[in-house]
């Protein structure tokens, strides 16, 4: 009988998409880079850019296959364009054949953990329901950096996703959110795609009450990596601290 491979979950350096790159090794274990090296199988978001990030693996730690022969399966468009994250919105389990025929199997999302504000969760959950095992390797999280470093409540915190896009939208939203941090000392967090960056920001200047604090990473691990928490009244009164050209994390609180 053959023993089942296992659902390896592989955190990617918060580089993605960032005009430098940094030493993997700087960012990421070597015992999570080992691990991802002895590999053949992967889940991924996007393939070209997964062998990207296979190359940098194999320059420190030698891969089991080489690039060509590794077997990378994509997840569906809809996946990133609408989520994975409700119970049946994608049936993962056809992805995970590999690991019932005794392979362990690798989850890779663009940067950051998979399945944490980026696509996985169905293919996580998917093993759950297979039997397999779920191994999360240790990696860089933009979130949890950002929430660390911001002076908020990290004993009750909520990432809430993406803002809306339409401006109205955007602000009757930061009111929401910012309501319930005040009110419950719950703080919340939220990313965006970097060209909404200036536009987020000053949504959240007009939006907030002067004494509501409010934080942001960006560029996390990278060497012009940032996180700044201060008062909305305090910012109004600096530069902002992102452009549109940086992954950033916000958060408000109080």
């Amino acid at each position: 009988m053959t023993t089942p491979g296992r659902l390896l979950l592989v955190p990617g350096p918060l580089d993605f998409g960032c005009a430098a790159q940094v030493p993997l090794a700087d960012v990421l274990p070597a015992g999570t880079l080992a691990a991802a090296a002895g590999l053949t199988h992967w889940i991924c978001e996007n393939a070209k850019t997964a062998r990207a990030y296979l190359k940098r693996i194999g320059e420190l730690h030698p891969l089991a296959a080489p690039l060509q022969q590794q077997a990378l399966v994509e997840l569906p468009r809809e996946v990133h364009k609408k989520g994975d994250h409700t119970p049946h919105a994608f049936d993962a389990r056809p992805l995970l054949q590999p690991a019932l025929d005794g392979h362990d199997v690798g989850l890779l999302s663009e940067a950051g953990m998979p399945a944490i504000a980026d696509p996985g969760s169905s293919v996580v959950r998917a093993a759950h329901d297979l039997g397999l095992a779920v191994v999360p390797l240790v990696g860089p999280v933009s979130l949890l950096l950002t929430l660390a470093a911001s002076g908020l409540n990290g004993q009750n915190f909520a990432f809430v996703g993406y803002l809306p896009q339409d401006p109205d939208g955007r602000l009757r939203r930061l009111r929401e959110l910012e309501k319930i941090a005040l009110a419950t000392g719950q703080a919340q967090l939220f990313i965006e795609t970097p060209y909404r960056n200036s536009a987020v920001w000053q949504a959240l200047l007009q939006a907030l009450q002067p004494a509501t604090r409010l934080a942001i990473g960006s560029g996390l691990t990278l060497p012009s990596a940032s996180c700044l928490s201060a008062t909305a009244s305090a910012w109004k009164k600096r530069p902002a601290p992102v452009g549109n050209d940086t992954p950033a994390v916000f958060g408000i609180g109080r």
